[in-house]
């Protein structure tokens, strides 16, 4: 008996060890029903996997949802009618614009202040072979442009098309009956609006205004917008592709989009020179910078034409000389128009033709183009065509036009 028990004894410890109570048991159904249903998901999900990796796809299987395009990229470019460069917002395209009357004399006109602002400059003789520049501005930010000069009716039919406010300091007699017929939005001198400086140097060409003033004067007389006649441009795009030069992006052979005709190029003009028959401080001399397709301007005399740049804040009534930092005049088109130009009745100011043709000369990504300038009205904007009497779109960014007179020449 006691062998017996003792036995009992250790079998009851064994199954206290193991769990399993008997080997020979048979699991319950319980347990079969969640082993087969576990195998069967284990299956399915590896042959799904096989099935995406392993076995290839049919054409139907390899299509794909198209993509919905951003807000971004599903917005449409808009470009500056005055300068042809892209816009960040579509509010800026009819901004007011502004026609700064800007002296170039050595008489203590230079260096101007905010004049790399411009998206288009006029340059003519005033007087005595000084040359000055109506130069055309939009949503201006520089902190001081200036200097301001007087008008010339000349200038003023350049001005027309851009539907500007007229910035002057006085003018001839049929510029100032025309600018205050009431067709034009007419400051100038104004000391609501503009500022003499103290640099002594200056002399009398030290009369300046500010982005915030010219805004404040839109605001007070009601002008919030301006119907820009530009030039017809090319889009960046299009620009980039007219190059010509070892920069070109996917180069072509041609610069005019409007015809396939090539004998009419210059190809990789480096080096400008436009004669004025003035002094050598008035004949400008451009220089092609392959890196940022900008023509770099400077004068016979060999001296650069340097201007302020000023920040981009409200400094106030202050001498540039005080505040900002000089910067090289870089356009991105030069333009050379010969025009017919004489004396005027006085004997000392110039009489220039703007109503009319005559030729022209289109520099822009580093090539040149002899055309010709055509102009009906003052309302009208100035179109430049090619030998074929196709237009000729101008590459984005800064334009600088001089008018040559045709005793003048242009060398390149």
């Amino acid at each position: 008996m006691a062998e017996e028990l003792i036995v009992k004894t250790e079998k009851k410890d064994e199954d206290k060890l193991w769990p399993v109570e008997n080997s020979n048991k048979k699991p319950s159904k319980k347990w079969l029903i969640f082993l087969i249903i576990g195998c069967t998901f284990l299956i399915a999900g590896i042959g799904l996997i096989l099935t995406a990796f392993l076995i290839p796809k049919t054409e139907s299987e390899n299509l794909s949802f198209p993509e919905i395009p951003s807000q971004k990229s599903n917005k449409e470019k808009i470009y500056s009618n005055l300068t042809g460069e892209e816009l960040a917002d579509a509010s800026l395209k009819n901004a007011p614009t502004f026609c700064i009357q800007t002296p170039n004399g050595t008489d203590g006109a230079r260096p101007q202040a905010g004049l790399t602002e411009a998206g288009v400059v006029f340059e003519a003789i005033a007087e005595a072979g000084i040359t000055r520049f109506a130069a055309i501005y939009q949503n201006p930010t520089s902190a001081i442009i200036g200097p301001i000069r007087s008008l010339r009716i000349y200038y003023l039919e350049w001005d027309t098309p851009f539907d500007c406010t007229i910035v002057h300091a006085g003018g001839s007699g049929d510029a100032l009956a025309a600018v205050s017929s009431g067709r034009y939005r007419d400051l100038t001198e104004n000391y609501a609006y503009m500022y003499r400086g103290t640099y002594q140097n200056r002399r009398w060409n030290n009369l300046f205004t500010t982005s915030s003033y010219l805004k404040k004067y839109n605001s007070d007389h009601g002008y919030n917008s301006s119907d820009v006649k530009g030039f017809t441009r090319l889009t960046p795009e299009e620009s980039a592709k007219s190059r010509i030069d070892e920069l070109a992006t996917n180069k072509l052979e041609i610069t005019t989009p409007t015809t396939n005709n090539t004998s009419e190029l210059t190809a990789k003009v480096s080096n400008i020179r436009i004669n004025l028959a003035s002094s050598a401080n008035y004949n400008p001399i451009y220089i092609y910078n392959a890196d940022t397709n900008t023509y770099a301007r400077s004068y016979a005399s060999a001296m650069s034409h340097d201007v302020y740049k000023c920040p981009n804040d409200d400094l106030g009534e202050k001498n540039p000389e005080d505040t900002c930092n000089l910067s090289n005049v870089n356009p991105s088109v030069v333009i050379a128009m010969i025009v017919q130009e004489k004396r005027a009745s006085d004997n000392y100011h110039e009489d220039i033709t703007t109503i009319g043709s005559g030729d022209a000369y289109i520099f822009q990504n580093g090539t040149a183009i002899k055309g010709s300038w055509h102009k009906s009205t003052r309302e009208d904007q100035i179109k430049f065509l090619d030998s074929n009497n196709q237009e000729i779109p101008l590459a984005p960014g800064q334009t600088f036009i001089t008018a040559v007179p045709t005793y003048g020449s242009v060398e390149y």
